[in-house]
């Protein structure tokens, strides 16, 4: 089918100037990263003094400070997952691989952030409240849990690699599978199919691998707010504001989701409409978003806050 001049010049004049947007905005961003970051920061470290006041407003009996609390909490995890995180880069290079459902889209980053707030939860209830640590040797605790949380990260990437050179190399199972009247069914390995149906949906090890490398490292504002609550003996309003802290950057990470959901849609649609079929093009980059994940990994492991003597609890001005 013959496309006519006019519209695939507006097509490529609106692909222009969406790709010079887009290097504005690049632009703009990195040369104001470092403020970025900054302003990231200072407001995390004003919300949580918020949210340190309103728990000594619960535990004078004043309970308006419960609302005023959850509503703090909300923005405070919104605003954790607008700013520099592991979970954005997760959901991004695992819905740019793979082609999942709208719904796969929307459940799979939520439960991850969720699990975000359970292990912070369970993080605090083990070390603090179980076998009594005292505030140096929670810090130590915390700074081995993110250690092994970026290693989870990493270690995903190596799955992901691992699954993609494994679709390239051919197998005797793939040979066996395949019937003398030639069907370009689920199951073929022709490449026939065009960019998009490689990009197929991701089996549950993949899926239950995303949940865990964005649930396993527990954000270290949940993890003090919790403590301090625990200390004031008010503990259940800690778990509450700790939840509703995930599920404000949940909400956040889904949108993303979305957006990166949308954008792989549209772009493996305009491949197979405009390009011949390359098999090894969907393992290719699979392997590319692997290495990304390990190295942003490896930037994890060795930028973690170092341990505190005092416990991370009092180094932030609780």
């Amino acid at each position: 089918m013959m496309i006519p001049t006019s519209q695939r010049d507006w097509r490529l004049l609106a692909v222009g100037s969406g790709g010079l947007f887009l290097l504005a905005a690049g632009i703009t961003l990195h040369s104001h990263w470092s403020d970025f970051l900054q302003w990231c920061l200072a407001t995390q470290i004003t919300l949580h003094r918020y949210l340190v006041m309103y728990l000594l407003l619960l535990n004078n009996h004043q309970y308006s400070g419960g609302v005023w609390l959850l509503v703090g909490a909300f923005l405070y995890g919104v605003l954790h997952a607008i700013g520099p995180g592991h979970g954005k880069f997760i959901v991004t290079t695992y819905l740019s691989t793979n082609q999942e459902s709208l719904t796969a889209a929307r459940v799979v980053p939520f439960l991850g952030s969720l699990l975000q707030g359970v292990s912070a939860i369970l993080f605090v209830f083990i070390l603090a409240v179980g076998l009594n640590l005292a505030a140096g040797d929670l810090s130590a605790s915390r700074w081995y849990v993110e250690k092994i949380s970026a290693l989870t990260i990493a270690a995903f990437g190596v799955y992901v690699i691992c699954r993609a050179l494994q679709s390239l190399l051919p197998g005797k199972r793939r040979i066996r599978a395949l019937r003398p009247a030639h069907q370009h069914d689920a199951s073929c390995g022709c490449g026939h199919h065009g960019v998009g149906h490689d990009l197929q949906g991701a089996d549950w090890k993949t899926r239950l691998g995303v949940v865990l490398a964005i649930g396993a490292r527990p954000c270290s504002g949940a993890i003090m707010i919790l403590l301090f609550a625990n200390a004031l003996g008010i503990v259940s309003w800690g778990i509450a504001a700790v939840m509703t802290m995930a599920l404000g950057t949940a909400l956040s990470i889904l949108g993303l989701s979305l957006a990166v959901h949308y954008a792989r849609h549209r772009t493996v649609t305009r491949l197979t409409a405009t390009s011949r079929p390359r098999p090894w093009l969907v393992p290719l980059v699979k392997i590319l978003g692997g290495l990304a994940l390990i190295l942003f990994a490896a930037g994890l492991f060795f930028t973690v806050v170092p341990i505190s003597a005092n416990g991370d609890f009092i180094a932030a001005g609780c």
